[in-house]
């Protein structure tokens, strides 16, 4: 493994915007919509970097350029083209999703009586049967990585294949602050694809409610550029606002 030259060590919360830029790496020119703080970083460092055909917008109807300002009308019919066509790929958070990637933003425990309510379902269901999603999880435990989600918001794998809608449904990729995660395994079951430095692969196992797919030897989430390094430190995240989503 290669050692960056930098200043100062790379940290968990630069390794996490470095996975989820990789989510959108080659995707040529859909439409970038991260949900979170890191996810949109990654995605403004994609577009700086090796994505530069990425299409960010403000989050409500403009296309703006990588300084903010605005490129162009998205008006809410074309959006709805994008997102139907398969030319969005969003990255959501969840607050729970299990093997096959089935996603639950809405409650927790039984729904005619749920522990705790949560954001409701939004449109989890369409944006994963109509474009690609990837998922951010700040915080990797046994309550988020679950081996049954509570309620199905976002469809995974498995559900998507029993309804035949598989057209436009693909799960690029999760990251959490541990690693990055594909769905590689036996059917469509996921994977770890890679554990951030300074983890172990036994921690991510013992931070996740299933049987994880993962390969004999595990490698670390790369290592920066020193342009990325100066690019997320100088230039998208001068104020280091990275480090209070994920510590360590």
């Amino acid at each position: 493994m290669t050692t960056t030259p930098t200043t100062a060590t790379v940290t968990r919360a630069e390794y996490c915007v470095i996975a989820c830029a990789e989510a959108w790496r080659d995707n040529g020119e859909v439409l970038a919509s991260p949900m979170g703080l890191i996810p949109s970083f990654g995605a403004r460092l994609a577009k700086r970097t090796f994505s530069p055909d990425l299409l960010l917008t403000d989050g409500e109807a403009l296309l703006v350029g990588l300084d903010g300002t605005a490129e162009g009308w998205l008006p809410y019919r074309r959006h709805l083209t994008m997102v139907t066509g398969g030319r969005r790929h969003v990255m959501m958070g969840a607050s729970q999703i299990d093997r096959f990637g089935n996603q639950n933003i809405s409650c927790i425990g039984d729904w005619e009586r749920p522990a705790r309510q949560l954001l409701g379902v939004r449109g989890a269901p369409v944006n994963t049967l109509n474009n690609p999603v990837s998922y951010w999880v700040p915080k990797h435990s046994t309550r988020v990585f679950v081996e049954r989600v509570d309620m199905v918001s976002g469809v995974g794998y498995d559900r998507a294949e029993a309804a035949g809608v598989t057209r436009f449904h693909r799960l690029p990729r999760v990251v959490s602050d541990l690693g990055v995660f594909d769905f590689g395994g036996p059917g469509h079951a996921m994977r770890l694809v890679s554990v951030h430095p300074g983890v172990t692969v036994e921690e991510v196992r013992a931070a996740t409610g299933f049987e994880l797919a993962a390969a004999e030897e595990v490698p670390y989430t790369r290592e920066p550029t020193p342009d990325e390094l100066r690019l997320i430190r100088e230039v998208i995240d001068p104020k280091g606002l990275r480090e209070r989503e994920v510590r360590g």
